[in-house]
C-alpha cells in the first residue's frame, strides 16, 4: 500500500469533538466485540469505554511488566437504515518496567492511538415479533494517527511500545446477530492487514469472536420503561502476526491468544453501564512475548 500522508492531528482532533457533543444513545451491544444490530436512521451515538491491560510473565533477565491503560471513544453514525459509520479514537497510555544494567526502571508514553474508521452494511435481516436475526459485513481502516517516534532518556522507544503503527491497515469482517427480547447471540469474524511503511510492517491479525447475554432482572416483562440487568458471556480466539522490521520477521512477536470474558450489563432508559474482564484460556505465543494477564474493559452510555 503506498506511504499516504499522515492525517493531521487537528483533523482528528475536529472529528473527535463533533463525536463527543453529539448525543448518546443506551443502544445494547457487546462489550469485547461487534454486533450487527443497526441504529436509526440519522442518528448519532457515542461510547466511551476505559480498557486495563496487564502483562507480566516475561522469560527474560530483563523482568518485564507491562501496563496499558486505553480510552477508546467510538463515535457511531446511522447514516441508512442498513448503512451504519463507526470510527474509534483510542486515547492511550503505556508503562513498562523492567530491570537494566542500572536496576529496575520504567519507561511511560501516552497520546492519540491509530484511529479506526470502518462501516457496516446489513445484507440480511429477518424481524418477527419480539425477535430479529441480521447479517453485516464490515470493511474499514487504520489510519496511522499515533506518534511512531516517542523517546526518553534512554532512546527511542521499540516500535511495538510505539502510540502507533505508522501503517494504514485495511480490515474486513463479518457479523451475525440473533436478538429476542430475552437474550441475543453475535458471532463475527474479521481480519486486519498489517502492510508497510518506513521498513516496518506490524503483524497482521485475524480474530473470531462469540458473545452472548441473557437478561437476568427482571424475569419477566411488564409495562413501562424497568431498569434490565443482562449477565454476559464472550470469547475471543485471537491470532497476530509477527511484526517485520527491515524485511525481517522478529521472532519474539505475534501467537494466538484465546480469551474467555465473563461480564454484566446494567440498562435504563438514560443510562447502560457495563463490565468485562478478558481471561486468558490460552497464549500461544511466539519466542519471548509477553503474555496477558488480564483485560478489563468498563463502559458507559448516556441517552441525552
Amino acid at each position: 500500500m503506498p506511504n499516504l500522508p499522515r492525517p493531521s492531528f487537528a483533523l482528528v482532533l475536529v472529528g473527535l469533538l463533533l463525536l463527543a457533543t453529539s448525543s448518546l444513545h443506551p443502544a445494547v451491544a457487546q462489550i469485547t466485540s461487534n454486533t450487527a444490530l443497526p441504529i436509526g436512521r440519522g442518528e448519532m451515538l457515542v461510547r466511551v469505554q476505559t480498557k486495563l491491560i496487564r502483562s507480566t510473565g516475561d522469560p527474560t533477565g530483563a523482568d518485564r511488566e507491562l501496563e496499558v491503560a486505553a480510552f477508546p471513544l467510538v463515535g457511531v453514525y446511522g447514516a441508512s437504515a442498513r448503512l451504519t459509520l463507526f470510527g474509534v479514537f483510542p486515547i492511550v497510555f503505556k508503562s513498562l518496567h523492567l530491570t537494566g544494567e542500572s536496576g529496575r526502571l520504567t519507561r511511560d508514553t501516552r497520546g492519540l492511538g491509530d484511529v479506526r474508521l470502518f462501516a457496516r452494511y446489513t445484507v440480511y435481516q429477518t424481524n418477527q415479533l419480539g425477535r430479529t436475526l441480521r447479517v453485516a459485513p464490515f470493511v474499514g481502516l487504520e489510519l496511522p494517527t499515533g506518534s511512531t517516534d516517542q523517546s526518553d532518556g534512554f532512546g527511542r522507544f521499540p516500535r511495538p511500545f510505539q502510540l502507533g503503527s505508522g501503517t494504514w491497515d485495511p480490515y474486513i469482517g463479518i457479523v451475525l446477530t440473533r436478538q429476542t427480547l430475552a437474550w441475543q447471540v453475535d458471532a463475527s469474524l474479521s481480519y486486519l492487514l498489517g502492510t508497510q511503511a518506513d521498513d516496518y510492517r506490524p503483524g497482521s491479525e485475524g480474530r473470531v469472536d462469540l458473545a452472548s447475554k441473557v437478561r437476568v432482572l427482571p424475569r419477566r416483562l411488564h409495562g413501562g420503561l424497568p431498569r434490565f440487568i443482562y449477565a454476559s458471556l464472550e470469547t475471543n480466539l485471537i491470532w497476530k502476526g509477527q511484526f517485520e522490521e527491515g524485511g525481517t520477521g522478529n521472532p519474539n512477536s505475534g501467537g494466538t491468544t484465546w480469551y474467555i470474558a465473563p461480564g454484566a450489563q446494567f440498562v435504563t432508559r438514560r443510562v447502560i453501564l457495563e463490565a468485562a474482564v478478558q481471561i486468558p484460556v490460552v497464549q500461544e505465543l511466539n519466542g519471548t512475548g509477553l503474555r496477558n494477564d488480564f483485560i478489563a474493559t468498563i463502559s458507559g452510555r448516556l441517552n441525552f
